[in-house]
C-alpha cells in the first residue's frame, strides 16, 4: 500500500491535506486553503517539490524536538510540515519517507 494525502475541511472551513505513511501515520501537513482547487495545487507543489532534498529544512522545535519543513523553492513559502521527532536523525527519516517513499505516487482521497 503507498501513502495518501487525505483532503478535508477543517472547523474553520478551510481545506487541508495530510499526508499520510502506507502504516497510517501523519508524516506532514499542510496549511488551510480557501478552496479545494487551491488545496489541491499545494499537493501537487508539494509532490514535485519533496523529489530534492534541499527544498527540506530540519529544525529543532519549541518542544526540543525535531521537525521538517518542505519550502517551495520558487517563492519560499512553506508547503508542508513534518510532525515532532526526538531526533535529528528521525527526522531526517521522516523527510525520506516524503521524499523517497510516499509523496509522488501517493493517491488523493477525500475525507469527512
Amino acid at each position: 500500500m503507498d501513502g495518501k494525502f487525505e483532503v478535508y475541511k477543517d472547523k474553520a472551513g478551510k481545506f487541508r491535506y495530510r499526508l499520510r505513511s502506507a502504516n497510517g501515520k501523519t508524516i506532514m501537513v499542510g496549511q488551510g486553503y480557501s478552496s479545494k482547487a487551491a488545496c489541491l495545487k499545494g499537493i501537487a507543489s508539494v509532490k514535485k517539490n519533496s523529489q530534492k532534498a534541499s527544498n527540506f529544512q530540519v529544525y529543532q522545535n519549541k518542544s526540543g524536538g525535531y521537525s521538517f519543513r518542505l519550502i517551495a523553492p520558487e517563492n519560499k513559502e512553506i508547503i508542508g510540515t513534518g510532525q515532532s521527532y526526538t531526533s535529528s536523525s528521525g527526522c531526517r527519516k521522516g523527510v525520506a519517507s516524503v521524499s523517497k517513499k510516499n509523496a509522488r505516487a501517493a493517491k488523493i482521497v477525500d475525507v469527512d
